[in-house]
């Protein structure tokens, strides 16, 4: 696995990168938001390490240029700890968030977190019926990985495809932000509400027209979110 180490720190960045080749990762280095953008185009990576303030192109910019093109997990780095600060990262489209001074072993388990809902994606058999599900004109495809609404495509990260997966697995059951965060994350929802909550704006603004008023993930005040039970008449 190629990490990309994104950080003007150059201290720090060594530092991570040790860390990460300690745990037998390989890794790449970028001063810049700009150079970590043109490094992904002639480089093999897996997941980033991206600090949020940096000259020439910040953390957050980088973040945006890259989901344009690429679903891989990027952890964002950042001296504020606000949750404003990490609802803005996460809403950039950043997969995690870690706060600066932290803990080698902690970001360490959230890169190893991160890598294997990333590489589950493409690493699991072919189910034997192709799993394919539909509510109205959105499709999702278990067997191949993709997301079409009327016959355009759809592209989410590995979180985001695993929450749309969870909810038009079973149409109209309720999950709860913590189920919803327990089983996608695989971690214990203390304090992830709100993560979930910017995931699920984020796919609402992939599939929805309109997503003030959401056609396919509905929230069922108090107690969560579902996907609408719809009769596969186009959503268009």
């Amino acid at each position: 696995m190629n990490i990309l180490i994104c950080d003007d720190d150059q201290e720090i960045a060594a530092a991570i990168g040790i860390y990460l080749q300690n745990e037998g990762y390989a890794t790449l280095l970028a001063r810049d938001g700009e150079e970590a953008v043109s490094m992904l185009e002639r480089e093999d990576v897996h997941l980033i390490v991206m600090d949020v303030m940096m000259p020439k192109m910040d953390g957050l910019r980088a973040t945006m240029e890259i989901r344009r093109e690429r679903n891989i997990p990027i952890i964002m780095l950042s001296a504020k700890s606000e949750d404003t600060d990490k609802i803005l990262g996460l809403n950039m489209g950043a997969d995690d968030y870690v706060t600066k001074p932290f803990n080698p072993l902690e970001l360490i388990a959230r890169v190893r977190s991160q890598l294997r809902r990333y590489t589950a994606l493409g690493s699991r058999p072919a189910p034997e019926d192709g799993d394919v599900y539909t509510a109205g004109g959105l499709t999702l495809d278990d067997e191949h990985k993709t997301v079409t609404v009327d016959g355009e495509d759809v592209h989410l990260t590995p979180l985001e495809y695993k929450i749309l997966c969870l909810l038009i697995r079973s149409p109209g059951r309720v999950f709860s932000i913590g189920e919803i965060y327990e089983r996608v994350w695989g971690e214990d929802s203390v304090g992830g509400g709100s993560t979930v909550t910017v995931h699920i704006r984020r796919i609402r603004e992939k599939i929805e027209i309109n997503p003030g008023e959401p056609k396919y993930i509905k929230v069922v005040w108090g107690l969560g979110y579902k996907m609408e039970r719809l009769d596969g008449a186009p959503a268009r």
